[in-house]
C-alpha cells in the first residue's frame, strides 16, 4: 500500500513537471518580449528575434507607413460631375475610409450648391437629376482580406474606393410604427434599403450591408440628401463609370487629415480603416486599381528600405491575418520610428499602448512614460498562450520605474 501511495505521489509530481516543462517549452518558442529606451538600447529581452503573430498591433507599421508615404496633413477626395446633357451625377471615391453620413450631407450641399448656380446663370432650365452612378473602379472589385470573415458582423466589413459608413447601417427597433428605423440621427433609412435589409433580432443592430448595396449605398445617401436640399432626381442610383475629369469635377475634400483618421484607427482598432488606407497607399504608388498585393508591397518595401527590417512577412495591414510575421525586436523598431505620434495610441496612466488579440494570440506594443520623462518602448507577443500576459506588464513597468 505504501509503496502504492509513492507511486501515486511520484506519477503527480512527474505529471505536473512535464506539465511545466511543455508549457515553457512553448512559451520560449512562440512567445517574445522586448523593452528599450527612447534611443533603442535593450533594457530587458525574451526571444526578442523570434518571428511572431503581431495580431492587431501590425496597425502601428500601417499607420506608420501611411503617414510617412501621404503625410498627416493628407485629406481624402471624393469627385462629382454633373451632366448637363444627360442630367445624370457620377460620382468616384478613391477609398476615403470616413466617407459617413456628416461628410456626405455636405458634398450633397455643394452639389446642390453647384446644380442651383447653374440654373440661376441660365446655363440649365431645372435642378433635375436624372440617375445617380456610382464608380468604384478605383479598387478593383471584392478584394479579400486574408483572416476577415464572411459574416454580416461590421467586424468583418469589406473595402471598397467608395464605401458609406463602413458598409454599414445602425439600426434600431421602433416599437410604435413596428418596424426598424435608423439609430443615427444623421443617417436615413430609405425604403430602397428597408427592403432588403432584415436583421437578426427587434433590438439595436450595426448590420454589414450586402455587397450589391454596398456598391450603390453612398448613391442612395446621395439620392436622399439631395433631395433634401430640394433637387429633384428621377432616375436610379447605377453603378457606372465616371464621366468627367479632375478639370471638370465638383471636388469634396474631406473634414478628416490623414492625422485625425490614424488616430481613430489606433484608438477603436479598426480593421477597415487599416486596410483601406494599406490599399489606397498601393494605388496610389502602383497606380489604380487598388489590390492587395499593392497595398502590401508598399508595407513590405516600407519595412524593408524605410526602416531596414529583414524577414518581416505582412500579408495584410490590420492584424486578422495569422500569416503576419515580425519579431519582437522588429516592432521595437517600428515603435522608435513612430515616437513623433506616441499620443495617437490609446493611454492607461503612463502608458500608451496597442493591443491585438486572435484566437490563442494576445499582443501589446507601445510606449511606458518613465519618472525621467522619457518614452520606453515596449513590445509582448504570446503566441499559442497567454500565460503571464499580466505579470510581464507588471515586470516592465518595474523595470522602467529602475531607470
Amino acid at each position: 500500500m505504501k509503496n502504492k501511495i509513492q507511486l501515486y505521489v511520484f506519477l503527480t509530481i512527474l505529471g505536473l513537471f512535464l506539465t511545466i516543462f511543455t508549457s515553457l517549452h512553448v512559451w520560449a518558442q512562440t512567445s517574445g518580449i522586448i523593452l528599450s529606451d527612447d534611443q533603442g538600447k535593450t533594457i530587458y529581452a525574451k526571444n526578442q528575434n523570434q518571428p511572431l503573430i503581431p495580431a492587431s498591433t501590425l496597425k502601428i507599421l500601417t499607420s506608420l507607413a501611411v503617414i510617412r508615404t501621404l503625410g498627416p496633413n493628407f485629406h481624402f477626395q471624393t469627385w462629382a460631375y454633373y451632366d448637363k446633357t444627360t442630367c445624370d451625377l457620377y460620382l468616384k471615391g478613391f477609398g476615403d475610409p470616413l466617407f459617413v453620413s456628416e461628410e456626405i450631407t455636405k458634398f450633397a450641399h455643394q452639389i446642390s450648391g453647384h446644380i442651383f448656380k447653374q440654373v440661376s446663370e441660365g446655363q440649365i432650365s431645372s435642378a433635375v437629376i436624372r440617375n445617380i452612378i456610382v464608380d468604384q473602379t478605383y479598387f478593383t472589385p471584392q478584394i479579400t482580406i486574408p483572416g476577415a470573415g464572411s459574416s454580416t458582423n461590421p467586424y468583418d466589413a469589406t473595402n471598397g474606393s467608395l464605401c458609406a459608413n463602413f458598409n454599414t447601417i445602425f439600426l434600431k427597433w421602433d416599437s410604435r410604427s413596428r418596424q426598424y428605423i435608423s439609430a443615427e440621427k444623421q443617417t436615413p433609412f430609405p425604403d430602397i434599403l428597408a427592403q432588403q435589409i432584415a436583421p437578426g433580432s427587434k433590438g439595436t443592430d450595426r448590420i454589414l450591408l450586402s455587397y450589391d448595396l454596398r456598391q450603390n449605398y453612398p448613391g442612395i445617401l446621395m439620392h436622399y440628401f439631395l433631395k433634401t436640399s430640394g433637387v429633384n432626381i428621377t432616375g436610379t442610383v447605377q453603378k457606372g463609370i465616371f464621366a468627367g475629369s479632375n478639370k471638370n469635377c465638383i471636388v469634396h475634400t474631406s473634414s478628416f487629415s490623414l492625422a485625425d483618421i490614424v488616430q481613430k484607427l489606433l484608438q477603436f482598432s479598426n480593421n477597415f480603416i487599416a486596410n483601406q488606407l494599406m490599399l489606397t497607399m498601393g494605388a496610389r504608388t502602383s497606380g489604380p486599381p487598388a489590390t492587395l498585393e499593392k497595398g502590401t508591397a508598399v508595407l513590405d518595401k516600407f519595412a524593408e528600405e524605410t526602416l531596414g527590417l529583414r524577414g518581416v512577412s505582412i500579408i495584410e495591414g490590420s492584424g486578422l491575418s495569422r500569416r503576419n510575421r515580425i519579431t519582437p525586436a522588429q516592432m521595437r523598431d517600428i515603435l522608435i520610428a513612430f515616437m513623433p505620434w506616441y499620443e495617437f495610441l490609446r493611454r492607461d496612466g503612463n502608458e500608451f499602448y496597442k493591443t491585438g488579440t486572435l484566437s490563442d494570440v494576445r499582443s501589446r506594443a507601445g510606449f511606458i512614460r518613465g519618472k525621467d520623462n522619457r518614452l520606453y518602448p515596449f513590445v509582448i507577443m504570446l503566441n499559442q498562450t497567454s500565460t503571464g500576459y499580466d505579470a510581464i506588464r507588471r515586470m516592465l513597468k518595474e523595470k522602467v520605474d529602475l531607470q
